[in-house]
């Protein structure tokens, strides 16, 4: 079948002349939407059980997280390069001397060519850019900012603690560093309808990003959002509809934009709703073959650019 989207894995195969894989660090960072700064309850939906390995454990060294990663990996898949990963919570909420201490130790196994750094807009400065570019200069450095909704009635209802506008400076200030940058964005929030949904596509299309991971909202135990949808259920995809919304998603997408991810995976432990009752590779088999059935692509209803 042939690929009918920008993926991820083939652009970095094609970059790297190689399968690189992730490897996923708990590097002990908190948030200031937790630790008081900014909020203390965190985002309404966040969990951060629901998208952390296993394998991610914040009690173990950064060095022990890396090689055992490292190691499972390429008893798996043999793989020999490797990206690191500092997935949760938000991973430039530090001193930029600590910071730097990380990521250079992280950096310093040989066989470890870059590293995703996933964060908020509203906790980086221009000393921190500079050492991310920096670092830049060397290895492939991947910034992951949480959008999540380029509306701020969506980021005050699930009390995001910053604007859409935070995020556009944080963008403007990385942009043309040499460091790759990738936005997170979740669709699915009741504050919004599936056009207002769809015109993020075209929004995130006129924007200087490279990589763009899509997750459709879920409700998981143990979070404000659970709460809200308990005491007055809000709807939420179910699987055929989503598969319709995320291609036409994909095809209003700039062919530049890089797709990480089509879709979340919560543990079925504490994934409350949608509940769709199929494999990682089921839900990407289906959107594939969703697009080929509507012979349909990234880019093909590309729109032009109107600022909302």
């Amino acid at each position: 079948m042939p690929q009918r989207y920008n993926s991820f894995g083939s652009y970095i195969k094609k970059k790297f002349n190689t399968t690189v894989y992730k490897v996923n660090v708990d590097a002990g960072f908190t948030c200031p939407n937790r630790d008081g700064t900014i909020g203390t309850s965190g985002c309404i939906y966040c969990n951060n059980d629901s998208f952390r390995p296993s394998s991610c454990k914040p009690t173990l060294s950064l060095n022990e997280q890396i090689r055992n990663g490292i190691t499972h990996i390429r008893k798996r898949y043999k793989s020999e390069k490797f990206l690191v990963y500092f997935q949760p919570y938000t991973n430039t909420y530090a001193p930029v001397d600590e910071l730097e201490r990380l990521y250079k130790e992280a950096l310093s196994e040989p066989s470890v060519i870059g590293l995703a750094i996933g964060t908020r807009p509203d906790t980086v400065d221009e000393e921190k850019i500079l050492l991310l570019e920096e670092l830049a200069k060397r290895y492939f450095i991947l910034i992951e900012y949480g959008m999540q909704s380029i509306y701020d009635r969506t980021l005050e209802f699930i009390n995001r603690g910053h604007d859409y506008n935070t995020f556009l400076k944080a963008l403007d200030m990385t942009k043309d560093r040499g460091i790759f940058i990738g936005v997170h964005v979740i669709v699915g929030f009741p504050t919004e309808s599936k056009d207002e949904m769809l015109l993020m596509a075209d929004e995130v299309s006129h924007l200087p990003i490279d990589f763009l991971k899509i997750h459709q909202l879920q409700v998981v135990k143990d979070t404000p959002l659970e709460m809200i949808y308990r005491e007055n259920p809000f709807h939420v995809f179910d699987y055929e509809e989503y598969l319709d919304f995320v291609t036409e998603f994909i095809v209003r997408l700039s062919p530049g934009i890089v797709l990480q991810r089509l879709f979340a995976t919560a543990p079925d432990g504490i994934l409350i709703a949608p509940r769709w009752d199929k494999s990682r590779q089921e839900i990407l088999r289906d959107i594939e073959k969703r697009l080929e059935l509507k012979d349909i692509y990234q880019a093909k209803n590309l729109k032009s650019f109107a600022r909302i």
